[in-house]
């Protein structure tokens, strides 16, 4: 299986999880300041998994490389959107949505990324990708219909599709920086969201719960939030930005199940049949395959790689033949055919 599909369904698998844990907390904390503490959590906790890799790899040659100072517009925006806003309206709206129906209305996320990564960022698409995607779209209707109050609007399910758009932005926005460090990507994203949220969530009046509960929503973060993006920034860089969203269309899945078994939650009909219509798209997008004769055009960039069929190139320093290794380095133009995603190496018209 592509490196990228593995890192984008474990990326899912850990994010899915993660929601029903967060909806057991909501309760016990208020939802801005739950948010924070679930950041917060991955921050530190991805910042120590950094630390500790620059002592083991102090002069190692296979160091990610770092974000530079073109990035940074991209990844600011990334983190106001997908770091502040998008967990304040997920914890509003699970204050009034069953976690099982919530882990599927997530999946509104893949769809309005790829959305967005076809009509603004011009990423490639076909018929079969786009027909996945009405179906995910159905499924996440019929949720919000099953939702819906007997007056005025389901606001929670509204919450949570207004979180969808913010990290489709996001992961729009994440995927122009893709090439650099995953872990450091992850981790400022957690600290400057959950400090944000956090500080939001005290000044509102909100009361900090018993250490234990700090302790569970922090580890939660970690794994679901910090975890999760690092692996989902890696699947960015194999995939490009739409079928890493497609991938990911999984999550919800994960989320929906643990729900049933662990919170003792009783489904509509309703459910199972958007479940069967997510399942019928996300199928679409796994048994997708793109080829065709391309061009790669004259380009430089940095990143962790091997010397594959888009790598062949001298290097200005004494190599050892080590590999993987990182560094900056130049394409010539290349032109030939061979299955490819839209990954960092891919990103030409069609």
């Amino acid at each position: 299986m592509h490196a990228g599909v593995v890192y984008a369904l474990l990326a899912a698998l850990l994010f899915g999880a993660s929601t029903p844990f967060a909806k057991t907390l909501v309760g016990q904390m208020p939802p801005v300041a739950l948010a924070g503490v679930l950041y917060l959590g991955s921050g530190i906790g991805l910042l120590a998994c950094y630390a500790a890799r620059a002592v083991i790899k102090r002069n190692a040659r296979d160091k990610p490389v770092a974000l530079t100072r073109h990035d940074l517009p991209w990844f600011a925006g990334a983190v106001a959107a997908g770091g502040v806003a998008g967990p304040l309206l997920l914890m509003a709206g699970l204050s009034t949505v069953s976690a099982s129906s919530a882990s599927l209305l997530l999946n509104m996320e893949g769809v309005l990324t790829s959305m967005l990564a076809w009509f603004v960022f011009k990423e490639n698409f076909d018929r079969r990708i786009f027909i996945g995607m009405l179906l995910i779209v159905a499924a996440g209707l019929m949720l919000s219909w099953e939702q819906a109050p007997a007056s005025g609007l389901p606001w929670g399910a509204i919450a949570i599709a207004g979180a969808c758009l913010c990290w489709g932005i996001d992961n729009n926005l994440t995927r122009k920086v893709s090439a650099s460090d995953p872990l450091q990507i992850a981790g400022i994203k957690g600290l400057v969201a959950g400090s944000v949220n956090l500080a939001i969530g005290l000044a509102l009046g909100g009361a900090m719960p018993e250490a234990q509960t700090v302790l569970l929503a922090a580890v939660v973060g970690f794994c679901g939030y910090g975890l999760s993006l690092v692996l989902f920034v890696l699947a960015l860089r194999h995939l490009g930005t739409a079928r890493t969203g497609a991938y990911f269309s999984a999550a919800p899945f994960a989320g929906a199940a643990l729900s049933l078994l662990t919170l003792g939650e009783v489904p509509g009909a309703l459910f199972w049949i958007a479940a069967a219509l997510m399942g019928g798209g996300i199928w679409l997008h796994l048994t997708e395959s793109h080829a065709h004769e391309h061009e790669h055009l004259p380009m430089s960039h940095a990143h962790m790689h091997s010397h594959d069929e888009h790598h062949q190139h001298e290097h200005d320093f004494e190599w050892d033949g080590a590999e993987p290794h990182a560094h900056a380095h130049a394409h010539a133009p290349l032109r030939h055919s061979h299955p490819h995603y839209p990954d960092i190496h891919h990103r030409h018209d069609h």
